[in-house]
């Protein structure tokens, strides 16, 4: 597995997104979600991103909990891997959405993600996304003060525009923003300007939700069918064109796709291998 730098880390190229191991309809059971997690790890998989809110209703910290447990039963050495978590986001008793980015809120939240991750100390911690009835410079300053009590090692954000990552480094100090995760796939590249960014400033943008637009026959039909050429030509999935693609777009990009069956976490480590040549960049760019 090729590595990219985070922070003062290297991990792997491609990560792993935990959400669908508890977001997907149905929920995976335990076991294949373990095994999901085990078969990145075999594939070389050094990042993986879950978030307190990837729950099935209210059980706030399910995926950190799945998370944990897959580590501790690989059979391998995990010391390497990089658990990349989000506070910020709130789920209510009816299992629906909310924000909250008070102070208050993310310290509660960073205590308990290390008692749901089993840790001393969180690898990568990112504000999941700006809450409108809290001041941006709060949040950020309580991920600051996290960090200097050794709770977190790194600092992420997420959902940011490109004034609220140059605010994040204000307030962060120099090198102490790590990464930015926002969503960008063939479908979705609103994010370009924060991508294009983070690349000037040496920080890593982590893409959610990569595979957007490539999920079924259909949408690559209708909307992308550049990728399923590409991806003939090769003689390898629409969705590793896909990642690869995302590798194409700068040394910095690090692609999280989710991924809630072993074979389909074996699928998207593997892309890292696939080297697009400048024409086929250019006609899935166009």
């Amino acid at each position: 597995m090729h590595t990219r730098s985070l922070g003062d880390l290297q991990v792997s190229a491609i990560g792993l997104g935990g959400m669908p191991l508890s977001l997907h309809t149905p929920v995976p059971d335990e076991q294949r979600a373990i095994a999901t997690v085990h078969t990145a790890l075999d594939a070389g998989v050094t990042l993986i991103d879950t978030a307190d809110a990837y729950a099935p209703g209210y059980d706030v910290g399910h995926n950190e909990r799945v998370i944990r447990k897959a580590l501790a039963t690989y059979g391998g050495d995990t010391s390497g891997v990089l658990v990349a978590t989000k506070g910020g986001h709130t789920r209510t008793p009816d299992g629906g959405w909310g924000l909250d980015g008070s102070p208050e809120h993310l310290r509660r939240a960073c205590e308990a993600s290390l008692t749901a991750l089993g840790v001393e100390a969180i690898g990568l911690y990112q504000h999941h996304r700006p809450d409108p009835s809290v001041p941006y410079a709060e949040s950020l300053g309580a991920l600051r003060d996290l960090r200097d009590a050794g709770k977190l090692r790194l600092v992420g954000i997420s959902n940011v525009d490109e004034s609220q990552i140059r605010l994040a480094l204000d307030i962060l100090g120099p090198g102490g923003l790590a990464s930015v995760q926002n969503e960008f796939s063939p479908a979705v590249r609103s994010s370009r300007p924060q991508l294009d960014l983070c690349g000037r400033l040496g920080i890593a943008f982590l893409p959610w939700s990569p595979l957007g637009g490539m999920q079924t026959a259909h949408a690559l039909e209708a909307g992308q069918p550049a990728f399923a050429d590409v991806a003939a030509d090769l003689q390898a999935s629409p969705q590793q064109v896909c990642l690869a693609w995302h590798l194409a777009q700068g040394e910095h990009v690090i692609p999280i796709p989710g991924c809630s069956r072993p074979q389909t976490a074996r699928d998207s480590a593997s892309a890292a291998d696939l080297t697009l040549t400048p024409a086929q960049l250019a006609l899935l760019e166009g």
